[in-house]
């Protein structure tokens, strides 16, 4: 097998969820709902104030795209991270800032070989790569790479992709806090579970301050559900409302070339991430211990629908969900959604939005994608809203040879943005 597809598979290309993890920061238009009455009665349910909103202004975070790049490029050590995607983020309380990142390159990263032309900083072809990493920021620079990957393979053929995180007590009421993350087990599979076949949900707790594993619990097996495009892996985003966190999850509907995914929707008390017997999955009409009878909350696998990797913010009693365009926007439109209530009804999509790209190096822009939306709160100030999007090489063929030869095609980019009541 040449070493650029075994890479690839590895990998995932999209090198941790391209598949499923679809597309890119986003400019939110909010439609108007065909339904004023159901409108209406949602808000009534939130105190009355859940209404639509939509972003007045949005403009590129440079300071943040460059300081992941001033340390990918650092050639101070070998060991630290020079690239990845699956960008989440955490703050903790001495101030820090964790990001987790799925599949991740370390070694070293080498100066354009003519810096007054159109060549990129590129990394040599045996750079190591893991499943998973751990960078920390403090005062807006990032220090330093935990050892890497954080979390071991659960078994041979198997690995962990982190998603969402959060600061808990290490037990309800407990005056001590620890870390959970949500853990994505993959296993290796034939197409068109290329990218990896979903096993299990996890969370991992972690000690505070010094960032140390101490535990890992399975929270939801899938093993033994027969058809894997039904398999949902939860974590993707968290939001946290009166003592509950809700974990959005979603399925893996566009490897069996569905249209799009759906969106699911568990909860969870505070302070009881890593305790299976805590979590409630929404069935459609209430919450239930059985998580084989979760119902979507958003998806017809044909005009509605969101990438596994979607994020949700909330600003007021309004939810706002920000993924990827179902239909045939393919790798380069974002769309979003609004809802009163975690369990919906979503409404939208909204008008897309095609976020910047870096250079796709020999062959230009049209090969690159962007994917993977996140929001991260602890970034924004003044009323605005910072989002990430992980960008990648679309090249079937020699996927890692780009990667590796243009370095900003595995790193995060970022978008803040201004939310306001649309009218």
């Amino acid at each position: 097998m040449p070493d650029d597809v075994r890479a690839r598979q590895r990998t995932g290309a999209g090198v941790g969820l391209l598949l499923t993890l679809v597309l890119a920061a986003v400019l939110l238009t909010a439609l108007p709902d065909t339904d004023d009455r159901r409108h209406r009665d949602d808000s009534r349910q939130n105190g009355g104030d859940c209404i639509p909103h939509t972003v007045a202004e949005w403009s590129t975070a440079d300071r943040l795209t460059t300081e992941f790049a001033r340390y990918g490029d650092d050639a101070t050590r070998t060991d630290d991270w020079t690239g990845g995607d699956g960008t989440h983020s955490l703050a903790l309380p001495d101030g820090r800032v964790l990001w987790l990142f799925s599949d991740t390159y370390l070694g070293r990263v080498h100066p354009p070989p003519n810096p007054s032309g159109e060549s990129a900083a590129w990394r040599d072809t045996t750079a190591p790569l893991v499943r998973n990493s751990a960078v920390v920021m403090r005062d807006g620079r990032l220090t330093r790479t935990l050892p890497a990957p954080l979390f071991p393979d659960p078994a041979p053929s198997q690995w962990r992709w982190p998603v969402a995180a959060r600061v808990e007590p290490r037990s309800p009421g407990s005056t001590e806090q620890v870390v959970r993350v949500l853990l994505w087990v993959r296993a290796e599979g034939q197409a068109p579970w290329i990218y990896g076949v979903p096993t299990a949900t996890e969370v991992a707790t972690l000690s505070l301050p010094d960032l140390r594993v101490e535990s890992v619990t399975e929270v939801l097996g899938q093993r033994l559900l027969p058809d894997p495009s039904r398999r949902v892996l939860y974590g993707t985003t968290l939001i946290e409302r009166d003592g509950w966190t809700y974990v959005f999850g979603g399925d893996d509907g566009q490897a069996a070339s569905r249209a799009t995914s759906s969106a699911y929707v568990a909860r969870v008390p505070k302070g009881r991430l890593a305790d299976p017997a805590a979590w409630r999955y929404w069935d459609g009409g209430a919450w239930t211990r059985a998580a084989e009878r979760a119902a979507p909350v958003l998806g017809d696998e044909r005009r509605t629908g969101v990438g596994s990797a979607f994020s949700v913010v909330r600003r007021g009693g309004t939810y706002v969900l920000f993924t990827m365009a179902a239909g045939g926007a393919g790798l380069t439109a974002v769309t979003s959604y609004w809802a009163c209530s975690p369990t919906g009804p979503w409404h939208g999509p909204a008008r897309d939005f095609r976020p910047p790209l870096p250079g796709g190096g020999p062959t230009g822009a049209e090969v690159v994608a962007a994917y993977n939306p996140q929001t991260h709160p602890e970034l924004g100030g003044d009323g605005r809203l910072v989002l990430s999007y992980d960008v990648n090489s679309l090249h079937t063929v020699g996927a890692s040879a780009h990667i590796n030869g243009n370095v900003s095609l595995y790193r995060p980019r970022f978008v803040t943005l201004r939310l306001t009541p649309a009218r």
